[in-house]
């Protein structure tokens, strides 16, 4: 049976500010460093979550989260559902919580990531992208016991990844926008409900591959919708298969529109990134940069594109880059 969840509710401040102080000796204060690309060019300033140690913006929902756990489900271990980064996140803080970690992991995930999920002493259970996303929803998977830590329906995951929101304003406090990938919805929802909180006028955009845009469809239907087209491609950790009503509810209140970014030009975002900054990033990772160099952000002023993460396998990463090369 599904198992039963607490109803939607806002993120606070007071919740945001008490995840700060109790990640801080586990989660990076990441840099914001502007993109170099001349004088004509957009503002674009990138929020490296990519240097995370588990390289990837999921360690500060997965910390908050492991943390406020009570002794008793502590004690039961706990597991969650990931395409590889909420995966290494969870078995991050578990590990460092002494507490045993499952991971239901899709099986075509990266091999980088489910080789460091396995190397911080989490044990995989791999399913298919639709099953995991099905458990998802359902918070159940047969076989696998513990506590569940959604990796991003769940109150105290989303205000680990909205201290990221707090550190941008304090490093970028003109910001006229922030984009951020959307996969589940986690990431922007915790983001939104910080700079919104303190800066009510910014616009925060999501970014979607048009291999995978269930929130830009659900938006123009204003209701969640499915997005039965989707495909599988290098940005895996961005883009599902629909906006589950939750998380709908979530984002509504928070996110000004949603950007959709062919996968040409997530690609050219990436080389872009490594050239003028020496960044490698995923896919997930270059979705706002390349919604930035759109122009569809409509904003005047520095705009904040969260790179979300780096794991990316160095096959894959070479490929690319040797495929825009022209």
């Amino acid at each position: 049976m599904p198992a039963t969840v607490p109803p939607v509710r806002p993120i606070t401040l007071a919740e945001i500010e008490a995840a700060r102080g109790r990640i801080a000796g586990t989660c990076v204060r990441t840099p914001l460093v502007r993109l170099e690309l001349g004088p004509n060019a957009p503002d674009i300033r990138l929020k490296l979550e990519n240097l995370q140690p588990i390289n990837a913006y999921k360690l500060r929902g997965a910390a908050n989260a492991v943390a406020m756990l009570s002794d008793e489900d502590r004690s039961k271990g706990v597991w969650t559902i990931s395409a590889g980064n909420a995966g290494q996140g969870v078995a991050y803080a578990a590990r460092k919580a002494g507490v045993p970690c499952t991971v239901v992991a899709i099986e075509t995930a990266p091999t980088a990531k489910l080789e460091r999920m396995r190397a911080l002493g989490a044990r995989l259970v791999l399913v298919s992208y639709e099953g995991a996303w099905n458990a998802l929803d359902e918070r159940v998977y047969p076989g696998v016991e513990g506590t569940f830590i959604h990796p991003f329906d769940d109150d105290d995951f989303i205000a680990g990844h909205a201290t990221m929101g707090l550190e941008i304003l304090e490093d970028c406090p003109d910001a006229a926008a922030v984009i951020c990938g959307v996969g589940g919805g986690g990431l922007i929802t915790g983001v939104g409900s910080a700079v919104k909180a303190r800066r009510p006028g910014i616009k925060v955009w999501a970014a979607e591959p048009d291999t995978a845009a269930p929130y830009a469809r659900s938006l123009a239907a204003g209701s969640p919708q499915k997005y039965p087209e989707w495909q599988a491609s290098f940005v895996d950790g961005a883009g599902g298969q629909s906006v589950f009503p939750r998380m709908w509810q979530r984002m509504t209140p928070i996110v000004d529109g949603s950007i959709v970014i062919t996968l040409d030009q997530t690609r050219q975002a990436m080389r872009l990134m490594a050239e003028k900054a020496r960044i490698i990033a995923e896919g997930a990772g270059c979705l706002p940069l390349a919604a930035a160099l759109t122009g569809k952000a409509e904003v005047e002023g520095p705009i904040v594109c969260v790179v979300s993460g780096g794991n990316i396998d160095l096959t894959t990463f070479c490929d690319i880059m040797a495929a825009t090369a022209s």
